[in-house]
């Protein structure tokens, strides 16, 4: 790769989402960001080559990355779902059981298609089998039957502009409410006012993320580009940006961020 003059900035992927606004753009992950996502994720929530990861998701879906990615790092198993048993909760819950998978990641939706078919009945989960569950909010109710489920469940949010996950938390139970606890690795959540200043703890505001995982903007959308990626005027990194999400959160005393 030093060779080829190929450096962490190079793109890795570009992968269109329409988030809020409903017209498709595409963003422009570098390498960089995807190490960093996938170096950190090994940590916590932790997989090692003993592990056998769902691969549930469309390549289309940008949480496929840490799917096929992490396992093929660490030397673990990707146990693939066809189409049909992706969108069939019977086959979906017949391939986890039967392969011994200690790994999923889902969205809510699908985590509450999959826990409300009973048809084999018995648990859907094996013993053992750590959830991880992001992409839409976690209503309370569901985060409390996973628990009962698995021996861990992670709370995950994370834009596609700033490659897959950027916050995590472990559930306890103890939650009123599901968390986003902290950042990934290398990883910082800023919530600011109009003004772009640190909003007091406990105060709601605008939620910026910078740090490694932040992609380099969109394809072909240097206007849309500019107003979502901006300066990161708290990095002491020349050149450091922050993406800005639009969605609303706050900081709690004990440090754990909560939309």
């Amino acid at each position: 790769p030093r060779a080829l003059g190929l450096t962490s900035r190079h793109l890795a992927y570009v992968i269109y989402t329409s988030g809020s606004t409903g017209t498709p753009k595409g963003v422009m992950v570098h390498h960089g960001a995807v190490t960093n996502f996938l170096t950190t994720m090994a940590e916590r929530p932790g997989l090692n080559e003993r592990d056998r990861v769902l691969g549930l998701t469309s390549l289309s879906f940008d949480i496929a990355v840490l799917e096929l990615g992490l396992p093929l790092t660490l030397g673990a198993r990707v146990v693939l779902a066809d189409r049909a048993a992706a969108h069939d909760p019977g086959q979906l819950k017949a391939l986890i059981v039967a392969q011994g998978v200690t790994v999923i990641q889902a969205t809510p939706s699908t985590w509450r298609m999959l826990l409300d078919h009973d048809d084999p009945p018995g648990p859907p989960l094996p013993i053992g089998c750590r959830v991880l569950c992001g992409g839409e909010a976690l209503a309370p109710d569901l985060a409390r039957r996973l628990l009962m489920q698995a021996s861990a469940v992670w709370n995950l949010y994370g834009p596609t502009e700033t490659a897959v996950w950027s916050a995590r938390h472990r559930l306890d139970g103890e939650d009123d409410r599901p968390l986003l606890g902290g950042p990934i690795g290398n990883t910082t959540l800023y919530i600011l006012d109009h003004a772009l200043n640190v909003a007091p703890i406990g105060m709601v505001g605008e939620l910026y993320i910078g740090g490694a995982g932040v992609a380099r903007g969109y394809l072909n959308r240097p206007e849309l580009t500019a107003e979502r990626f901006l300066a990161d005027p708290f990095s002491p990194e020349t050149g450091a940006r922050m993406y800005r999400t639009g969605d609303l959160a706050r900081y709690l005393p004990d440090g754990n961020l909560e939309f």
